[in-house]
């Protein structure tokens, strides 16, 4: 038992070196070089390039790229003119179950705000009442200032619309009637 504590007591002491602080400056690494030529990549001198060749402009090579831009911009609006839904942005003023409250801030923001025409939707279980249909973010902005004043719980929220020339005509009936539930 007794040389086990002699061992311990050995391998302690041995692995409690004490450590010498190494001193480094930077005078010793004042006449360092090393030479990365052999591993750097070659570029060519682009000045001789430039002066040997003057630059052109061709028309030709313009149009063949704005035909061929036309023609893909052409296909993706029909692409999206033949989807009957198109992603967005509303500014969401209500969002809850107090069927009450929503009118009020529908009439509120009518009364309020006569240039925007605020939209209520009811999704189950609660009532949303919504103002404008923008295709990206920067447009609902101005409307989302403007009711920010009055409704302070009002933001900006994704949203999917259905285009006009796919909506049927009990759905344009049912947009314009008022008071239906």
């Amino acid at each position: 038992m007794r040389v086990f504590w002699i061992l311990g007591l050995g391998l302690i002491l041995a692995s409690c070196k004490s450590t010498s602080k190494t001193s480094s400056s930077a005078a010793n690494y004042a006449n360092y070089q090393e030479n990365l030529d052999a591993s750097l990549p070659k570029y060519p001198d682009y000045r001789a390039q430039m002066s040997a060749k003057p630059f052109v402009e061709s028309s030709a090579s313009t149009e063949a790229i704005d035909a061929q831009l036309d023609q893909v911009q052409a296909s993706l609006i029909s692409k999206n003119k033949s989807e009957p839904y198109f992603n967005g942005f509303s500014v969401l003023v209500y969002s809850g179950i107090d069927r009450a409250k929503a009118f009020k801030t529908r009439d509120d923001l009518a009364m309020n705000f006569p240039d925007l025409v605020p939209e209520m939707q009811y999704e189950q279980p609660r009532y949303l009442v919504k103002v404008g249909k923008f295709a990206h973010k920067i447009e609902a902005q101005k409307s989302f200032t403007a009711v920010k004043t009055q409704f302070p719980t009002a933001r900006i929220i994704q949203d999917r619309f259905q285009r006009e020339e796919f909506k049927t005509v009990n759905e344009l009936n049912q947009d314009n009637a008022e008071g239906q539930n």
